[in-house]
């Protein structure tokens, strides 16, 4: 069995813990980071810090013209719509806030499905590799647990979005092999995502999660308090706060 993969990874907790999954489970893994016209690029900039050390092939693709397409956000319209700050988590989880990009997580895994299957195409009809046992899987690290009400990020999205890039692909309908949506923290509360991401020796020090820029997390957006309480209840400090100097 052979396995390619492809793990988008934007430098944050929780995509970082995910890469360092998929590099432990997967043959030949890229990892994809998009620059998509987002409020800072603090986060692109970890990302290749990360891969570096994880050992990934990494991919950074400008596609910051989604920014001008999905600019009703506070993500990528922040002179428009202020980030909310010193939400509960309650409150979070409530309704959609002001920094669900729209569409994201669908462009996103239309742009790494098809990065995907060109590599798995070139193996199969130029390399030569063999059909059998072959495997193409798209890592992404959303979360329905301790999540800020992104209807992208829910289980049945990524259900109906597999069925659609089955039917969709020169892989799907001709080779009868999926392509995969692989989503393994969808479940876990932050502080186990926390634990993971220990256990698997991810640099979680070089991880950025805050939504806004600067030398040192804000502490008040959705993001920021979300990550703090995982640590927290994992019972671990932060080690990009260690490593900041900020505790």
């Amino acid at each position: 069995m052979v396995s390619f993969g492809v793990s988008l990874l934007s430098g944050g907790l929780d995509s970082t813990t995910v890469t360092a999954y998929a590099h432990q489970n997967t043959d030949h893994l890229t990892a994809l980071t998009f620059h998509y016209g987002q409020t800072h690029s603090k986060e692109v900039d970890c990302a290749g810090e990360i891969a570096a050390i994880l050992g990934v092939a990494h991919r950074l693709l400008d596609i910051s013209f989604f920014g001008d397409v999905a600019w009703y956000s506070a993500l990528t319209s922040p002179d428009l719509f202020p980030v909310p700050e010193n939400r509960s988590t309650e409150s979070m989880g409530a309704s959609i806030p002001i920094t669900y990009v729209p569409l994201r997580n669908t462009f996103f895994l239309a742009l790494a499905s098809a990065f995907l299957e060109s590599q798995v195409l070139h193996a199969l009809e130029v390399e030569g590799v063999s059909q059998e046992g072959l495997e193409a899987r798209v890592f992404m690290a959303p979360n329905a647990i301790d999540y800020s009400g992104y209807p992208d990020c829910r289980p049945e999205y990524f259900e109906k979005i597999a069925d659609a890039l089955a039917y969709g692909s020169k892989l799907g309908t001709q080779y009868q092999i999926p392509i995969r949506v692989e989503t393994p923290i969808i479940q876990m509360s932050k502080a186990e995502i926390v634990k993971l991401g220990v256990r698997l020796n991810a640099p979680l020090e070089y991880t950025w999660s805050c939504y806004q820029g600067g030398d040192i997390p804000c502490g008040k957006c959705d993001s920021c308090l979300l990550r703090a309480k995982g640590f927290q209840e994992a019972g671990v400090p932060d080690p990009s706060l260690v490593r900041l100097g900020v505790v």
